[in-house]
């Protein structure tokens, strides 16, 4: 149980740190204030341009990713008596992200989660991840709509997964129920842009 604890922890503080407010801040603004007001890479390339985006997408890909790497190591260095690595590595995915939508040091108000799921299920499954990137991407390209791309990828996902490890044994169910819950944050994380969406008030980016 000590070894579950520690995992659940670390991976949702190592996804609650707030690089997107960090980056505004360290360009002297409050990233909340600005935009759409998400701390995501999104509104970060929206208002401080892809020289502050970028490196935000990158670190929260990589905390989603460390999170898991990070949580596999512990369990394997504490040897816990029930659960397999990739259990861990599960729950430790689904830890990061919501850690990242939810930081305590923003007062449970943070990002959408597109790129801290995608590192995250990147270290447990990255063929199923590098689908969904591809999809993302499609959507994306096709729409020129972020929030319609990550939720199509985010709904796709699960279906991916499902096809690819046919959940018949506890790693495949936990690989498909932790996406499932990975997407529904996801979606919930995206219900503003949604609701723009809807009344024909969402931005999109212009082709170059």
């Amino acid at each position: 149980m000590f070894t579950l604890v520690l995992v659940l922890v670390a991976s949702y503080l190592l996804g609650s740190i707030p690089f997107g407010y960090l980056a505004g801040r360290t360009a002297g603004i409050d990233i909340r204030k600005a935009g759409s007001g998400n701390i995501g890479a999104t509104n970060v390339v929206r208002v401080l341009g892809k020289r502050y985006g970028y490196p935000v997408f990158v670190l929260d890909f990589l905390k989603g990713l460390g999170g898991v790497k990070i949580s596999i190591a512990i369990a394997t260095a504490m040897r816990p008596e029930w659960g397999s690595l990739e259990m861990f590595g599960v729950l430790a995915a689904a830890s990061s992200v919501i850690g990242h939508s939810f930081p305590p040091w923003l007062n449970f108000r943070g990002g959408k989660g597109v790129a801290t799921s995608a590192g995250a299920l990147f270290g447990l499954m990255p063929v199923a991840t590098l689908i969904g990137v591809a999809i993302w991407m499609l959507v994306f390209w096709f729409t020129r709509y972020v929030s319609v791309a990550s939720v199509a990828a985010a709904v796709a996902l699960p279906l991916v997964i499902f096809i690819m490890t046919r959940p018949d044994q506890s790693e495949g169910n936990a690989l498909f129920y932790s996406s499932v819950g990975i997407a529904a944050v996801v979606i919930w994380q995206h219900r503003s842009n949604l609701s723009r969406l809807m009344h024909g008030r969402e931005p999109r980016f212009k082709r170059k």
